[in-house]
């Protein structure tokens, strides 16, 4: 493709995708293809030849929106809000454009300074002392996974460098809640924990983890004689959004030594708004935390800020200097390389320039209070309506609720609710997504797409209600 044939097609797609964002809110939501469609529009060899790319981009309409449930839909409420800010979309346009590579300071020295200011900028805009100190890395479930292995290498006196995980040391504890997303489990068990090693701690009746279990679980560890190595408490867990008491579990790992990382991946983004604050009260005393800002701030994903007040540790831990990336400047600069797991990276930081430039730290405020004040009044409708209930307090954006007509329930209210839920979403009117607490289904609302507004709820609630008080939920 020459210069000029790529401005001509990138014009084209760029046109494309803003007709697709002007005109997105009357497409249904959820993918209308069923399995295999998609593959059997493909042919099922490359082409020989070169193809014209005014085909490629027909084929946009042709393949592949038909494929695709809308994250940017003004009634996307499913999973947690996935944005992707014009402003970021043009910035990581830059970055695919130029085509640069972090390997080190020295392969693209911006690359390094603008994250970090940009991850400075966060920190400040969240209310984070100059303590922390932030990079980029792909997901929170990357960043739990480093959150996990510093931990593991600072309990056992850098293992790593001696018979790792199989050179026979102390049996070293993990402490999560039941509540807590599924990636830190598994960072656990990639981190070489092993199962029986990662202990569950119980939560409370608005299913945040409760400090005095945690303190009881660990005392019990120490006088088995294993080490507690590492607690990891959420800020927002992915069911119900519930808020762990940071302070007070920081206070247990400061006493037995443990590591704390805060996963802050979707609430993260609210405390632009210092109101907010009060949701992570006492994470100044963790070891580590994660903040999506692909989430609810807008940046388009990748971008997840995982911030440390040890840095010369994680450095220590992830660093690695091959001699072909060496440079007579390595004394004065920072190689992001040896704050994450990937060698390279690619100009992520391009996204939160532009997008928080575009924005203003006012603009994504309001936002988050904007979406805030919607989830706050629709579970008011609901705790208002004969035979709907809210099941966890709304503290963020995420209202949970569930349908409970009289003399339904057990396996057969499951059904009912999976049932209603699917037919708002096979309506193409909004998309929702089910989840299980305390052993049965009910029904999340995540508020917080860029185009969501007050009309967007009201219109979800109504097919709600019609899905599950017209038997909707029962076929």
């Amino acid at each position: 493709m020459t210069p000029e044939e790529f401005r001509r097609y990138g014009h084209a797609l760029i046109d494309w995708l803003a007709d697709y964002q002007a005109g997105i809110a009357a497409r249904p939501v959820q993918a209308v293809t069923g399995p295999g469609e998609v593959k059997a529009m493909l042919p099922g060899a490359p082409p020989e030849g070169p193809e014209d790319f005014s085909g490629v981009l027909a084929d946009l309409d042709r393949v592949v929106m038909p494929g695709l449930s809308l994250w940017q839909h003004p009634r996307f409420f499913g999973y947690f809000p996935a944005n992707a800010e014009p402003a970021g979309v043009l910035g990581d346009l830059v970055s695919t454009g130029l085509g640069v590579l972090g390997l080190s300071w020295q392969s693209s020295p911006a690359i390094t300074e603008i994250e970090e200011v940009m991850t400075d900028w966060v920190r400040q805009m969240v209310g984070l002392s100059g303590a922390w100190s932030g990079v980029i890395q792909d997901t929170a479930s990357t960043s739990a996974l480093i959150a996990l292995l510093s931990a593991r290498e600072r309990a056992s006196g850098y293992a790593q460098t001696r018979g790792g995980m199989q050179g026979g040391g102390a049996k070293l504890m993990v402490y999560v809640s039941g509540q807590s997303h599924s990636s830190v489990d598994k960072a656990a068990l990639l981190a070489g924990f092993g199962r029986e090693f990662v202990r569950l701690v119980p939560c409370d009746g608005a299913y945040a983890m409760r400090a005095d279990a945690l303190a009881a679980m660990v005392a019990e560890d120490v006088a088995a004689g294993r080490v507690p190595c590492a607690v990891v408490a959420s800020c927002g867990t992915t069911a119900t959004t519930a808020l762990d008491p940071v302070g007070a579990i920081a206070e247990i790992a400061a006493r037995h030594g443990m590591w704390l990382h805060v996963d802050a991946a979707m609430a993260g983004g609210a405390m632009i708004a210092p109101e907010c604050r009060w949701m992570w009260a006492g994470v100044e005393g963790a070891d580590s935390l994660v903040i999506n800002a692909h989430k609810w701030l807008g940046a388009p994903f990748d971008c997840s800020l995982y911030y440390v007040r040890d840095t010369q540790h994680l450095i220590r831990v992830m660093s690695t200097n091959p001699s072909y990336l060496q440079s007579a400047v390595d004394g004065q600069v920072q190689n992001l390389r040896d704050r994450g797991i990937a060698l390279g990276r690619r100009f992520r930081a391009l996204k939160l320039w532009f997008m928080i430039r575009e924005q203003g730290v006012s603009g994504l405020r309001a936002r988050v209070r904007r979406d805030m004040a919607n989830a706050a009044a629709l579970a008011a409708e609901v705790a208002g309506t004969a035979g709907w209930r809210v099941l966890a307090p709304v503290v963020l954006q995420t209202v949970c609720v569930r349908h409970e007509p009289a003399g339904l329930e057990g396996e057969a209210l499951d059904a009912h609710t999976r049932g209603w839920a699917e037919a708002v979403n096979r309506s193409g009117v909004a998309y929702l997504t089910p989840a299980v607490i305390d052993g049965r289904w009910m029904v999340r609302v995540s508020i917080g797409a860029l185009g969501t507004e007050a009309a967007d709820i009201a219109m979800t609630w109504a097919a709600m209600r019609q899905a599950a008080e017209t038997g909707g939920g029962h076929g």
